[in-house]
C-alpha cells in the first residue's frame, strides 16, 4: 500500500491526508449541490457591477430574487421588451425585496457583457434590479443549477428557497402571452409577504440555455 510518504514516527500523518482529501471532496460536492425548496439557498459572494460586494448570506432578513438573464435571448427580450420584467422588479424592490440579476454567459458567448455594457443595458431598458452580478466563470449559475434565461429563484427572509423555475406558465417568446400568464414569481413574493405557503414552489424553467463556460476549459 502506498504510504503517502508517512514515516513510522508520524502515526497521524495518514489520517491527516485522508481528512484533507475527505474535506476537499465534501467542499466539491457542497459547491455544486442543487438548491432545494424549503432548504437554505446556496451561499455565494461576488462583486456587482457597481463595485459593491454581494454576499447572499449577508442579506438574511430580506426577501431575495435571483434572475438569470441574457439580453440576446428571445425569451428575455419578451419580458424586457414588454416592460414586464422591469415592472416586476420595481414592484418587488418597492416592497424591500433585493433583486439580483445574474449573467452567467461565458466570455465570447451570447449574452456576455462587460460591467459598463451591463450598466448601459440597465439604463436603456429602464430596468430596476438591486444589483447585477457578472458570473463569467459560471460558478454561481452551476451552484444554483440555473438552466435557462430567465430562470428565477425566490429566497425568503430566513434564507430558504421558496420558489424556483420559470417566471410564469407561458413558455413562449410572444409578448401577447404575458397578460394571461400566471406569474409564479409575483405569486411567490406575495405569499412570502403575507406569511402564506407558496402555492407553486417549483415550475419548469423556460428560455434559452445558459451559455456556460465549458467545465474542462
Amino acid at each position: 500500500m502506498h504510504s503517502f510518504g508517512r514515516r513510522k514516527s508520524d502515526p497521524w500523518g495518514f489520517a491527516v491526508v485522508l481528512l484533507a482529501i475527505g474535506s476537499f471532496m465534501m467542499l466539491d460536492v457542497t459547491a455544486y449541490a442543487e438548491p432545494r425548496v424549503g432548504e437554505p439557498a446556496p451561499d455565494f459572494a461576488a462583486t456587482g457591477i457597481d463595485g459593491q460586494r454581494v454576499k447572499l448570506s449577508a442579506l438574511r432578513g430580506k426577501t431575495v430574487v435571483l434572475e438569470w438573464t441574457n439580453d440576446q435571448c428571445p425569451y428575455v427580450m419578451k419580458h424586457y421588451g414588454s416592460g414586464n420584467m422591469q415592472a416586476l422588479q420595481r414592484e418587488a424592490t418597492g416592497d424591500g425585496v433585493v433583486w439580483i440579476s445574474i449573467i452567467s454567459s461565458a466570455k465570447g458567448s451570447e449574452g456576455n457583457v462587460s460591467p459598463a455594457e451591463a450598466a448601459e443595458l440597465t439604463k436603456s431598458r429602464n430596468a430596476a434590479p438591486s444589483n447585477i452580478v457578472l458570473d463569467e466563470s459560471g460558478m454561481i449559475g452551476r451552484l444554483y443549477d440555473a438552466r435557462t434565461t430567465p430562470h428565477m429563484f425566490v429566497i425568503n427572509p430566513q434564507g430558504n428557497v421558496v420558489y424556483m423555475g420559470g417566471i410564469d406558465d407561458k413558455p413562449s417568446t410572444r409578448q401577447s402571452d404575458i397578460a394571461g400568464a400566471n406569474n409564479y414569481v409575483r405569486a411567490a413574493l406575495k405569499a412570502v409577504k403575507t406569511g402564506q405557503p407558496v402555492a407553486t414552489p417549483i415550475a419548469r424553467p423556460y428560455g434559452c440555455s445558459v451559455k456556460y463556460k465549458p467545465q474542462n476549459s
